[in-house]
């Protein structure tokens, strides 16, 4: 394996002007430049990653903190993961996950040498990370929005905006009783950013539209969704129209209905919040607003690494929702 002494002798130079070629800290001429990028390219030399990195000042990591809590839906969470991931790469980063529920984790990133930067999920409304963050010489992105956004770059679908499009449709079709199946109790009681925001966005929206309309937290195990959707039908039976944004509960919902005698979209209309795969595997294929998770990541990724190389230090950027409508809607 060439080492950087092969190379500077290979290119008449020293090892300094090697090492100044790789990590650009000074000028170097065009011809010695040329030498040494084509002895580079010979010997097929690869600078040690740890030499990079010091040369750099940069681990060439960005952390990915999702905190493992009860109630998320890890496949979906996933999919943000994925698009963080392969960003990072295009990146030339790797991505160090952590997810650790507490703040000595992130005090500890944030006090060593571990990452560049961080991507942070599962934000709380009032997120207990953010003043460590706030204060961190690491830059960082959150994949939410908390109540108070001053200062911070963040990234996410309009969760709001995406509630208030899924009212607006129920009562296009001409639905008038509606409900909401919304995140998991857990979920809801931490005041997790995103289910704070479409909870509001399609209760606010409801009554606008002329919607008698109940919001319910709706747990993911089977039997728990049956006793919701069971309880749901006996206190509203008019209810022809749901949303519903779980999802791990969607399936069981759509199979508690058929069960209970109500057709899917014949006698209700089912409108999901969820990622594209997850509408198109149910037994009905699902009219859905859009959650494009992994585009969130690769943003939230392109975000951090601006703020890397020097570029705008807080933004936010909340994706329009975009409704397709399939087969599990239907006009009254």
């Amino acid at each position: 394996m060439a080492t950087i002494e092969d190379v500077a002798k290979a290119a008449g130079v020293s090892a300094s002007t090697v090492s100044y070629v790789l990590s650009g800290k000074r000028s170097i001429s065009a011809p010695t430049r040329r030498r040494v990028e084509q002895a580079i390219a010979t010997l097929g030399y690869r600078p040690h990653a740890g030499a990079r990195a010091l040369a750099s000042a940069r681990t060439e990591v960005i952390g990915l903190m999702i905190p493992l809590r009860s109630g998320i839906d890890v496949p979906v969470i996933m999919q943000f993961a994925g698009g963080v991931v392969t960003r990072a790469r295009e990146h030339a980063h790797d991505v160090l996950l952590l997810t650790q529920d507490d703040l000595e984790g992130l005090e500890r990133a944030t006090n060593g040498s571990m990452v560049d930067a961080l991507v942070v999920m599962d934000v709380e409304a009032d997120d207990a990370r953010i003043p460590i963050l706030t204060r961190s010489r690491q830059p960082s992105v959150l994949v939410g929005l908390p109540r108070d956004a001053s200062g911070l770059s963040c990234v996410d679908l309009d969760f709001e905006a995406a509630g208030r499009l899924a009212a607006q449709h129920l009562a296009e079709l001409g639905h008038r009783q509606v409900a909401m199946l919304g995140a998991p109790p857990e979920v809801v009681d931490r005041h997790t950013s995103y289910v704070d925001r479409v909870m509001r966005g399609f209760a606010q929206a409801a009554p606008e539209h002329g919607l008698d309309a109940q919001v319910v937290a709706c747990p993911g195990a089977p039997a728990e969704v049956a006793r919701v959707v069971d309880e749901l039908l006996a206190e509203a039976p008019g209810t022809s129209g749901l949303f519903v944004h779980n999802e791990r509960a969607l399936p069981h919902v759509l199979s508690r209905l058929r069960d209970a005698g109500r057709s899917v979209p014949e006698d209700v209309s089912v409108v999901a919040l969820c990622p594209e795969d997850v509408a198109l595997a149910q037994q009905v294929p699902m009219t859905a607003i859009d959650l494009p998770a992994a585009t969130i990541g690769s943003l939230a990724v392109d975000i951090v690494m601006s703020r890397l190389d020097g570029g705008q230090h807080a933004e936010t950027r909340l994706l329009t929702p975009v409704l397709t409508t399939r087969g599990s809607t239907a006009r009254r």
